[in-house]
């Protein structure tokens, strides 16, 4: 009889082995598959049930009482499109048409000024400069609410600070106006846009201006033609970022200016607490979703606008 492992023909010594798949058997005899491990989106039930319990049913809540009306003698709720109709006229679309125009303008102001602060820095050669401003901008992006009101009111209101040195009155200066709201919310948008871009700009290699430069290009045409189209996608998505943070914002609006600036966020809260007309709860229910769907739009612009700049600065 032959060896177990067989011999390989017309090999020289012909005692060359011959490898032979080793198999275990199974329970029924057949070959045992190997188990597979757990399944990876497993790991992610946590952050799934934490999601929906606290974004699916608020958002579900709001959707609910954005379409349906209760009538108070017999209790029965029907559907109806009355409310999402009232949140798109007078005064509830003034406000909303309000909000977007200051978080669209401090959005472009906080852009601009936030690159301009952001290149400085990177292209610095003082690390305690980029330390200090980094660190600085991580602080003041995060600060807002009735402490950023009340700073500004004390340094910058009618008996400020500031005011009364400069005297600002004279020059028809007043915080609690539309431009006033508009220096208080780039106080904490540029601090923002700041952090955002001042990694995309750490991205710009110098060989691409080295480049640039031995093939006769100036400052100009190399921030046209290079600097500008790599930094586009995170210029526009620190721009929409900065502008769904304006949008949102309501505490420090609400302690700064009151009602006399036009703003969604104010209408929710007038309209929840009754302060104007008694029971449009479900009116400020549809000016939540009215303010969902913008934030949603936002954020689709924002996404694939980041994972297209993180390809580019690869």
């Amino acid at each position: 009889m032959g060896s177990p492992t067989g011999t390989t023909p017309g090999s020289p010594t012909g005692t060359s082995p011959v490898t032979t798949p080793v198999t275990t058997p199974g329970a029924a005899g057949g070959p045992r598959r190997r188990r597979r491990g757990p399944r990876p989106w497993l790991a992610a039930l946590p952050l799934i049930a934490f999601t929906a319990l606290c974004f699916g049913l608020p958002l579900g809540a709001l959707l609910y009482g954005a379409v349906t009306r209760t009538d108070p003698a017999t209790g029965a709720t029907a559907p109806t499109g009355e409310h999402l109709a009232r949140s798109l006229q007078g005064p509830y679309l003034g406000s909303l048409i309000g909000s977007v125009q200051l978080s669209a303008l401090t959005a472009l102001l906080g852009s601009v000024l936030g690159v301009l602060i952001a290149h400085a820095v990177v292209t610095s050669r003082s690390r305690a400069l980029r330390g200090a401003v980094l660190t600085a901008s991580g602080v003041l992006a995060n600060f807002g609410g009735v402490p950023l009101a009340f700073a500004f009111i004390a340094t910058l209101g009618i008996s400020g600070v500031v005011t009364q040195l400069a005297d600002l009155t004279s020059l028809g200066w007043n915080l609690y106006s539309f431009t006033g709201l508009t220096v208080v919310y780039l106080y904490f948008l540029i601090p923002l846009m700041v952090l955002v871009i001042a990694p995309a700009l750490d991205g710009l290699r110098p060989q691409w201006r080295e480049a640039a430069r031995n093939a006769g290009a100036g400052g100009w045409q190399y921030w046209r033609h290079v600097g500008l189209p790599v930094l586009a996608p995170s210029l526009l998505g620190g721009f929409v970022l900065l502008f769904g943070s304006a949008f949102a914002a309501h505490a420090t609006a609400a302690a700064l200016v009151g009602g006399s600036v036009p703003l969604v966020t104010l209408k929710i809260a007038d309209a929840l607490s009754g302060n104007v007309l008694v029971g449009q709860e479900n009116v400020a229910l549809a000016l939540g979703l009215d303010m969902v769907l913008v934030a949603g739009l936002v954020m689709a612009l924002y996404l694939p606008l980041q994972r297209r700049s993180a390809r580019w600065l690869r």
